[in-house]
């Protein structure tokens, strides 16, 4: 997959999500394996307003190259004026959010409201792009509105020759949200009718999913979510099993704790005290599945200071060495995945 100067083959991308992939997520999810990282989405209304917030969410890293900027919204020259704003940031690229579902996004037309007017994305698309170059322009959708308006193809074939460099398929409607199974055969009816690169959304939750995906579908590229959260080690893994057709060992409890207090470093260093208040929200993520984790979780989420935090993580990997549970898999695969594993 080639999108600009970056070229990734059979990419495992990190997916851009509200209030998850700030900073500090983005590097650690790229220090462990991601091959291109997503912003959080980033309303062009704040952006033209010059709102905190929305302005903060452009600050990037080299360490986190290639990055990508996505932003959001409904009103073509305000989309404009954001982009133009955004590519002072360099990122790799940027990403116009058509897929995001939730109501608000929606009523304002903007995000998976554009489904429903595939001439306007497209329109929206084309500005941003002229207005823009030469930085590649891309776009994340859904596959339509609803089970009775299903327009990917369409869409599809509007956006490239919009001139966007690249498109993302969430395999599920605006109406589904999260709910349901991604359909991933889109992906491949989808690429008969484009040239660009197709990247597969939805329901890659294990290395399992990563490597079947690219074999079912021929994507050109796969983006993990909300699977991510709390196990960034997916990415490195599912570069494994891609390139090897191995699965790698899963990291062990001390290992995992090493990255969480990582992660909760980098946010406090970017953040100062508000880090820590941000950051409780990733602590299930990290000891999800992890033996007799809960009492530690209900403790560190009520501390206000990092030592504390390390003290109490510290002791309770001391505590899974001594009875013999540093090495129990945090993440219980399905017998499906395993055996398409095992036989692939």
């Amino acid at each position: 997959m080639k999108i600009g100067s970056v070229s990734v083959d059979k990419g495992v991308l990190l997916a851009p999500m509200e209030d998850v992939t700030d900073l500090p997520f983005r590097v650690i999810c790229k220090r462990n394996g991601a091959d291109i990282v997503y912003t959080e989405f980033i309303s062009s209304e704040g952006l033209v307003r010059d709102a905190r917030r929305s302005l903060e969410k452009l600050v990037l890293a080299d360490e986190e190259y290639p990055s990508v900027i996505q932003i959001f919204g409904g009103d073509i020259p305000t989309m404009i004026r954001a982009a133009e704003m955004a590519v002072k940031s360099n990122p790799a690229f940027l990403d116009i959010n058509c897929g995001c579902w939730v109501k608000n996004v929606v009523a304002r037309n903007a995000g998976a409201g554009l489904l429903k007017e595939p001439h306007k994305m497209a329109e929206m698309t084309k500005a941003i792009v002229e207005a823009c170059a030469p930085m590649p322009v891309t776009v994340k959708t859904r596959l339509g509105w609803d089970p009775n308006s299903i327009v990917i193809v369409e869409v599809a074939q509007l956006l490239e020759q919009a001139g966007a460099a690249a498109l993302t398929i969430h395999c599920r409607t605006r109406d589904m949200g999260h709910r349901g199974d991604a359909d991933w055969s889109w992906i491949e009816k989808v690429k008969k009718f484009v040239t660009i690169p197709v990247i597969l959304n939805g329901d890659v939750t294990s290395p399992m999913d990563s490597k079947r995906a690219f074999d079912e579908t021929g994507a050109d590229a796969v983006m993990i979510g909300r699977a991510a959260i709390g196990n960034p080690f997916i990415f490195s893994q599912s570069r494994t099993l891609i390139d090897t057709g191995t699965l790698a060992p899963l990291p062990s409890v001390e290992e995992r704790i090493s990255v969480c207090l990582e992660h909760y470093r980098l946010t406090i260093d970017k953040n100062g005290k508000r880090g820590i208040h941000e950051f409780r929200k990733h602590f299930g993520g990290y000891l999800k599945g992890l033996y007799n984790s809960a009492p530690v979780r209900q403790d560190i989420v009520r501390m206000d200071s990092y030592d504390n935090v390390v003290e109490r993580l510290s002791e309770y990997v001391v505590y899974m060495k001594e009875i013999g549970k540093n090495t129990v898999p945090y993440i219980e695969e399905s017998t499906e995945n395993l055996a398409y594993a095992e036989e692939n």
